[in-house]
């Protein structure tokens, strides 16, 4: 149960169909959810996890991401601070029949919805349903990005997008990330990122260090997009 008020305020603003619940649908949803912290790495959801149900991030970020069938990492999308993720609640949407997994990038605090309180409020309000359905519409249009990147772009451009996307993420041009969880984050091999990150580096693009990646010059950069 969420005692609070910080974390019903949040709950209030998140969920746009607040106002056209009952109040005993807003007490259930009070009642059944729940908070928590998750230190970076942390796995939140895998095929062999029951269902979570729907996390709003209070603070820090999560990966969504799926597997391959050699076990290579394929990133969908990040959901930051003040977002909603649905697809940990895929036992409450039908339409979702593949699995997705979620970690923890950075620490995190989180409010859990119970699935089967959620479930029932999108079976009996339109509001709700339409909202959960409009996220996931939404969160499709990111794994069709993704989707692109990985089939269409050289990896030169998603190298570079990603580097970018992670600085403006962390408001900062110093990415602490090894080479290793670059490709793990891109769905890539690291020799794949090691070589390119040293031709970037070669061209004055980043400057690298041990577990560092400095952007140098993100106007040239962003010339590659």
């Amino acid at each position: 149960m969420l005692t609070r008020q910080e974390d019903i305020h949040l709950l209030k603003e998140t969920l746009t169909f607040w106002n056209q619940l009952t109040h005993a649908q807003q007490d259930m949803l009070i009642e059944s959810a729940a908070s928590g912290s998750y230190e970076k790495g942390t796995i939140l959801h895998s095929a062999d996890y029951e269902c979570i149900g729907t996390l709003i991030v209070k603070s820090g970020s999560l990966r969504v991401y799926i597997l391959s069938e050699d076990g290579r990492e394929i990133t969908l999308y990040r959901i930051n601070e003040g977002e909603v993720c649905v697809l940990s609640a895929s036992c409450v949407l039908q339409s979702i029949t593949f699995d997705v997994y979620i970690d923890v990038v950075s620490d995190c605090d989180l409010i859990q919805l119970c699935s089967k309180a959620f479930a029932s409020i999108i079976e009996g309000n339109v509001y709700a349903e339409a909202f959960t359905y409009r996220l996931t519409t939404e969160r499709f249009s990111n794994v069709m990005w993704a989707m692109q990147q990985i089939l269409f772009m050289s990896f030169d451009k998603r190298l570079a997008i990603f580097l970018l996307d992670e600085a403006a993420s962390l408001h900062s041009d110093e990415i602490k990330l090894t080479h290793e969880q670059i490709a793990r984050l891109m769905g890539s091999a690291r020799e794949v990122v090691t070589r390119m990150l040293k031709y970037f580096s070669s061209e004055g693009y980043v400057e690298l260090s041990r577990g560092t990646v400095k952007i140098t010059d993100k106007n040239r950069l962003k010339s590659l997009i």
